[in-house]
């Protein structure tokens, strides 16, 4: 597929007022986000300790709207996209993402098709766990190689249909206790909950795709401060429905998991075991339902990234290759993109084959702790100063909470290095 060098939605920008719709770049950032993962940390913590830690998902959703509008307001504001400005910043930040999107999109690539793989050989055992992995990245990688960005929206937000009526549905079905839910709003930190509090706070749904934001908002069309309201209320509406889909997740873990007296498992298969819990408590259709949940939060961030991170890549190296701005080789169908759409898809199955790769996963764990870190504090540095129009620049309160949020990913940072490291000092 190829596709002008103009946006898909180019000929809003001389109609009418913008108006902000529904489903939109903000909906498919937030739902490429959550992933299994997140389902499964949130589920921890409401196991562990009910209600406790309700404030650090609520914070965590402020966050992500601060980081998400940043990346999407300096994107309108002067026409560049997010790699240019990192560019303007110096050159460290090219040697940082280059190694970094190379490795992360080849261990991605398995992590994502396996996830999406789990709940459907767990509703269908008679088929291969690899089989399914590999099912869905070719699925995913047709969807992506062969759609426009129009059809990847919609698809996306029936996947998010799926996530919202299954997860939410199960929530109300728990009962939550809404006293208990009350106390959660304010701020305390469980005895030996750090961990758990830092990772609601700054783990859910942040990821690489926060920064492809400003490419989604390119493709929709959306690429003048004419837009910034518009963009706003996108960006706000979908973080708000992220958070009532992850405290939905928290509500189960507090009402069932926790009731049912089980230890989850911290992995993916926390999920299928919540199924199990699901299916003895209310039967068959309710513990099926929700793995048909589990599959839709996988597989959209499958598209989400096969999508996103493939146009962050492309413009990336076409800036490596010196292509002017909207080459067509670093849009949507170009070369540089559907070179990634293939990096993310095949060689990651080799991994299917081989026992894990020590140095790979260490690689990816280290660069990937950096990451949001890395989106925090260049964010500060291209939202104030000369780089962007000075109306667009962050104002106090914006920066007090940019700063708030660099820091929290940091200290992430610092710990899930320390994680990512551990296996050069356990021997």
């Amino acid at each position: 597929m190829s596709e002008s060098t103009q946006a898909p939605d180019a000929g809003l920008e001389s109609g009418g007022p913008p108006r902000w719709k529904i489903i939109g770049p903000g909906l498919v950032v937030a739902a490429t986000g959550v992933g299994a993962a997140d389902m499964v940390a949130t589920l921890v913590a409401g196991s562990q300790y009910g209600y406790a830690l309700l404030w650090a998902v609520i914070l965590g959703v402020i966050l992500k709207i601060v980081l998400v509008e940043g990346a999407g307001r300096y994107t309108l504001a002067t026409g560049k996209t997010i790699f240019e400005g990192w560019k303007s910043l110096g050159k460290w930040t090219t040697w940082y993402f280059g190694p970094y999107i190379i490795i992360w999109g080849f261990v991605y690539g398995a992590t994502a098709m396996s996830s999406a793989a789990l709940p459907l050989a767990a509703l269908i055992p008679g088929v291969d766990l690899k089989i399914w992995a590999v099912i869905m990245g070719l699925l995913g990688f047709v969807m992506v190689w062969f759609g426009r960005y129009q059809v990847f929206e919609k698809i996306t937000a029936v996947l998010v249909g799926i996530m919202f009526v299954t997860v939410v549905g199960l929530a109300v079905i728990a009962v939550p206790n809404v006293p208990e839910m009350l106390k959660g709003l304010i701020p305390m930190i469980p005895s030996g909950g750090v961990v758990y509090t830092l990772a609601l706070a700054g783990g859910v749904g942040g990821t690489i795709t926060l920064a492809a934001y400003g490419y989604w908002l390119r493709e929709k069309g959306w690429y003048s401060p004419k837009w910034m309201r518009v963009m706003r209320i996108d960006n706000s509406m979908a973080y708000v429905m992220t958070g009532i889909f992850v405290i939905a997740m928290l509500i189960v873990g507090a009402e069932v998991v926790r009731s049912a007296g089980v230890a989850i498992s911290g992995g993916d298969e926390g999920l299928l075991e919540l199924s199990d819990v699901l299916k003895e408590k209310y039967g068959a259709v309710v513990g099926n339902g929700f793995l048909v949940g589990f599959w839709a939060a996988s597989f959209s961030s499958i598209i989400g990234v096969w999508n996103g991170v493939s146009l962050m890549f492309a413009d990336f190296w076409g800036h490596m290759r010196k292509r002017p701005a909207n080459h067509p080789d670093t849009m949507t169908g170009g070369k540089y993109f559907k070179f990634y759409v293939l990096w993310l898809t095949f060689p990651p199955m080799l991994l299917f084959l081989l026992d894990k790769p020590i140095a790979l996963i260490l690689a990816y764990g280290v660069l990937g702790a950096l990451f949001m870190p890395f989106l925090a504090v260049t964010l500060l540095g291209l939202l104030n100063g000369h780089r962007i129009p000075k109306q667009w620049a962050n104002r106090w309160h914006t920066n007090t909470a940019l700063a708030i949020t660099a820091i929290l990913f940091i200290i992430l940072g610092v710990q899930q290095l320390y994680k990512a490291l551990s296996p050069l000092w356990a021997g």
